[in-house]
């Protein structure tokens, strides 16, 4: 079922629809620039006859509704409407529930309160929730606890970062989530400023580590 969602969607569609054409595709919970990243974008890629002939072998009647629960920002509100449109092409009617904030964070989050929803995370390196099955989305795998926890303890530096391709790549073949894009954000400084922060996700803008040269 996962994997036949994964294939609904176009991730380059969503892109210009949710952030007018600012990101990168990604197939994994991992982003570009990222020590050990791989690509595993080719994994689920965008393939609606495909997407059909899964939910057909997983026994899925169609059409089927689902809930489709996204938050404020306009990279969820916009980007949903477009995921919805893409669903239905493959008998999947994603009804489309508007929330604020607050309930997104007791509803969804927090009493996982849903079927579908879309969300930017922007913690740096939180794989480590994916070794968590209490976490909101309830991903459980003995293979990618092992893998992550061999990533955690390598004793060098090639060895960790063989292990996070081997986590990535599993992530991808289980479509833990449908993964979808890392944003790209334009920020506008001074040519003097120093300490601006270049790379995403990021927990903070230290303000205190800025200065003019």
């Amino acid at each position: 079922m996962r994997r036949a969602i994964s294939a609904a969607i176009d991730r380059k569609a969503v892109i210009e629809a949710a952030m007018d054409g600012r990101g990168i595709p990604i197939g994994s919970h991992y982003v570009p620039g990222a020590p050990g990243y791989i690509d595993t974008t080719a994994i689920n890629a965008y393939d609606v006859e495909k997407a059909k002939k899964l939910l057909a072998e997983a026994g899925v009647k169609t059409p089927l509704e689902l809930e489709l629960v996204l938050p404020p920002p306009p990279y969820a509100r916009q980007g949903g409407e477009l995921i919805a449109a893409q669903l239905a092409k493959v008998g999947i009617v994603a009804k489309i529930q508007n929330v604020e904030w607050a309930q997104w964070m007791s509803g969804t989050y927090g009493n996982k309160n849903y079927d579908l929803s879309l969300i930017l995370h922007v913690e740096p390196f939180d794989l480590v929730n994916y070794t968590k099955p209490e976490y909101y989305w309830g991903y459980q795998s003995a293979k990618f606890n092992e893998a992550f926890d061999k990533a955690r303890n390598a004793p060098r530096a090639a060895e960790r970062l063989r292990y996070l391709g081997d986590a990535q790549r599993l992530l991808a073949e289980d479509a833990a989530n449908v993964f979808l894009f890392q944003p790209q954000f334009i920020t506008v400084a001074g040519r003097n400023l120093r300490g601006l922060w270049k790379d995403a996700p990021i927990f903070v803008n230290d303000i205190a580590a800025l200065y003019w040269a």
